[in-house]
């Protein structure tokens, strides 16, 4: 099977193909409208792609020979909101309405036919018969520190992180902005909150450990070690070997510690990418110069990686999504909100620019 990268963009959903050490773009669907995430199943082969219609509401769409045709399926679909569910100290009411699918991954090898979703605002989805039908996880949902959740780049919290264990389904990690990490160890029946070591800098000093006050940009393990875990906070890169049990902080990274992504080697729990900007109130590279910085002694030491990267002045922001490594761990790739693509065959020593002209880039995935 050849290599294929899929990229979701703010105008379409784009898939490339590696041929002759050279990458190009074989297939687009949906040009003109916004993809928010997409998934592709590896167990089955299907291809799953959420829309954010605006005024039409979000759609999910499901494809069987990768992209050739596509079938609308349901999307997940709160209940009915009671009369009243005010937020503690007054916070504005949630609603319990779909807005955003900002997370979609499927369930282990055991679980045929098993997705997850994580959605704004804040609810986290189930589906057995491959997105067919949704369930709203509810023990996560009427969980009271729930209401401690707010917006972040949002109006509403959003779970964006969805991290099934491949060594057993029945443990989940949800990264939610912001209202923390959790981890389920019975296949979301529970839940309990895991950002021991975290803290937030954006709330007063005596709430700062907090953990439903936590804002988790976006959280990566590797593959083959998952209790080895990375995250890459709003004020911060943290570090997890125990299985989130017990976060550090990581300190001394250069140029930035701010950034929304970050990504783990699948198979060396000592590496890992990010992709650094000034700060919140300034999404752009320092000093103009974009850089990716890589760790390879688990944190203790960073470089930063420019070479085939657009010079200074840069101004390309990479979301959350939009850093990934295969899972054989030979292809980086990342997209840009200038709609810039790139893919590092050296992880990340160079970069190869396949693109400067696609829509801005919502999200990078492998087959």
């Amino acid at each position: 099977m050849s290599e294929r990268l899929y990229v979701a963009t703010r105008k379409g959903l784009f898939a490339l193909e590696r041929s002759q050490g050279n990458w190009r773009i074989v297939a687009q669907s949906f040009i003109g409208d916004p993809v928010s995430m997409l998934l592709h199943d590896r167990r089955d082969g299907a291809l799953f792609a959420a829309l954010n219609l605006g005024h039409f509401g979000v759609k999910l769409h499901r494809s069987r020979d990768d992209g050739a045709t596509w079938e609308e399926i349901s999307v997940p679909k709160y209940p009915e909101k009671p009369a009243q569910d005010e937020g503690e100290d007054g916070q504005k009411d949630v609603p319990w309405s779909l807005e955003m699918i900002w997370a979609l991954e499927a369930g282990g090898p055991d679980q045929p036919g098993t997705l997850w979703a994580g959605t704004l605002p804040g609810g986290l989805f189930r589906s057995d018969d491959s997105g067919e039908t949704w369930q709203l996880n509810r023990p996560l949902w009427d969980h009271p520190d729930r209401r401690k959740w707010f917006g972040g780049g949002y109006d509403q919290p959003g779970i964006h992180t969805v991290l099934v264990d491949p060594r057993d389904s029945s443990r989940i990690i949800l990264g939610v902005s912001c209202g923390g990490i959790w981890e389920s160890l019975d296949q979301g029946g529970s839940w309990r909150t895991c950002c021991k070591g975290i803290f937030a800098e954006y709330v007063p000093p005596d709430r700062r450990e907090d953990p439903s006050l936590q804002d988790p940009h976006r959280i990566a393990w590797c593959r083959c070690q998952p209790d080895q875990l990375w995250v890459q906070h709003h004020n911060g890169v943290f570090r997890s070997q125990d299985g989130c049990n017990q976060w550090s902080h990581v300190e001394g990274i250069q140029p930035s510690s701010f950034g929304f992504a970050v990504e783990a080697h699948p198979e060396n729990p000592d590496m890992a990418w990010l992709a650094p900007a000034v700060k919140d109130e300034c999404r752009v590279p320092v000093d103009g110069r974009f850089v990716v910085t890589r760790t390879s002694d688990g944190g203790r030491t960073f470089e930063a990686l420019d070479k085939g990267l657009p010079p200074a002045p840069s101004f390309d922001l990479v979301y959350r999504h939009c850093l990934e490594i295969d899972p054989a761990g030979r292809f980086l790739a990342m997209g840009s909100t200038t709609g810039a693509l790139w893919i590092s065959e050296d992880l990340g020593e160079s970069w190869d620019c396949v693109s400067t002209h696609l829509p801005p880039i919502y999200a990078t995935r492998w087959r």
